[in-house]
């Protein structure tokens, strides 16, 4: 087999399919492998480029080629498509990758740790443990009230509620009994939603870098824990901007024939950083108008006079996860008495 250069590799639950390229450019390897068979065939290849879509068990193969002595890049999907040739199957798929990652402007995803995929698999028991619990809590309002009993808004609402609820006698008995049984599911929800929240409390506090990011205005344990997960090389962004278009905060570009047209925010990256990154905004909004908190900078103060707070909160979303890059990339700390006009990072 000639020497080669890059080995793009399309991946599947049992089969993987192969397209490699010499110094020529010239395709000189379609193979197909079963799982068990990739180790061995990459055992016995000199050093090459390889390149995966970003999917899953994506991180996986990474590491696992990268300890066989190979250079291991990981290709977003949505970047890879515009190369998928006429009749898509996996020998297209991969010789899309292959192409794709030749490009000089391509960008690709830093390969995760299993130690890091670790820690973002506890952040997900804990998101999915928070959906449970909000649909339960809707689901017992919602039967309550068909009864006429009702509750006042906020999750600390729910347990006196189920109590009255066991205690009124008027109900029917399979009611009181089936809301028994709901307000033991929901205690078992809290219980492990609580050993989740402590879980992720103990992993911030032994990270350096998410307990920095949680002295930045509008961003808590929770937020600060899933930036340093989620975002394990902030260099791969070149400015503060594009992080925050890479979370989606940033307006959609409809711009042509030198005129510039923006649109809504894109929501093109991480949801779940996103919708963090606004409800902070939006709880220090909620501070600067109640007049409590810290001193708000004028540029937020001159911002609510001409927005509505939910366009305000986005914008500052925006700005904070500029700042939430800066210390990322720098390793500055901020300190918010050293610019209390201002929300910037200082020197640690």
């Amino acid at each position: 087999m000639e020497k080669l250069i890059r080995v793009g590799i399309d991946t599947s639950k049992s089969v993987f399919q192969l397209h490699g390229v010499n110094a020529s450019e010239e395709a000189v390897l379609r193979k197909k492998l079963r799982r068990r068979e990739v180790e061995a065939f990459f055992s016995r290849l000199d050093r090459v480029r390889i390149g995966i879509e970003a999917c899953g068990a994506a991180h996986h193969w990474a590491r696992t080629l990268e300890a066989l002595g190979h250079e291991v890049v990981l290709l977003p999907p949505q970047y890879v498509k515009p190369y998928v040739k006429r009749g898509k199957n996996d020998a297209a798929d991969a010789e899309a990758i292959c192409e794709a990652m030749s490009r000089p402007s391509m960008r690709f995803v830093p390969v995760k740790s299993a130690e890091a995929q670790a820690a973002l698999m506890l952040a997900g028991l804990r998101e999915r443990l928070v959906r449970e619990r909000v649909r339960l809590a809707n689901a017992i309002r919602g039967y309550a009230a068909e009864f006429g009993v009702v509750a006042a808004k906020g999750a600390a609402k729910i347990e006196p509620l189920l109590e009255r609820l066991q205690a009124d006698e008027t109900l029917p008995a399979l009611a009181r009994e089936l809301f028994a049984e709901q307000a033991a599911a929901y205690a078992d929800l809290q219980t492990r939603l609580q050993a989740a929240d402590a879980r992720l409390m103990a992993w911030h506090r032994a990270n350096e870098l998410s307990r920095r990011l949680a002295r930045i205005p509008g961003i808590g344990p929770v937020t600060a824990s899933l930036l340093a997960m989620k975002v394990p090389d902030p260099h791969a962004f070149r400015s503060g901007r594009q992080f925050a278009a890479w979370i989606g905060l940033t307006p959609r570009d409809h711009s042509t024939a030198g005129k510039t047209r923006l649109g809504v925010i894109t929501r093109a990256g991480d949801e779940t950083l996103r919708s963090l990154l606004v409800v902070g905004a939006t709880a220090v909004i909620w501070q600067v108008r109640r007049g409590t908190g810290r001193q708000p900078s004028p540029w937020l103060v001159a911002l609510l006079k001409r927005k509505p707070p939910k366009l305000a909160a986005v914008a500052l979303a925006n700005k904070i996860a500029r700042i939430a890059w800066k210390l990322m990339t720098t390793g500055e700390t901020y300190n918010g008495r050293h610019s209390p006009h201002a929300m910037q990072p200082t020197a640690a």
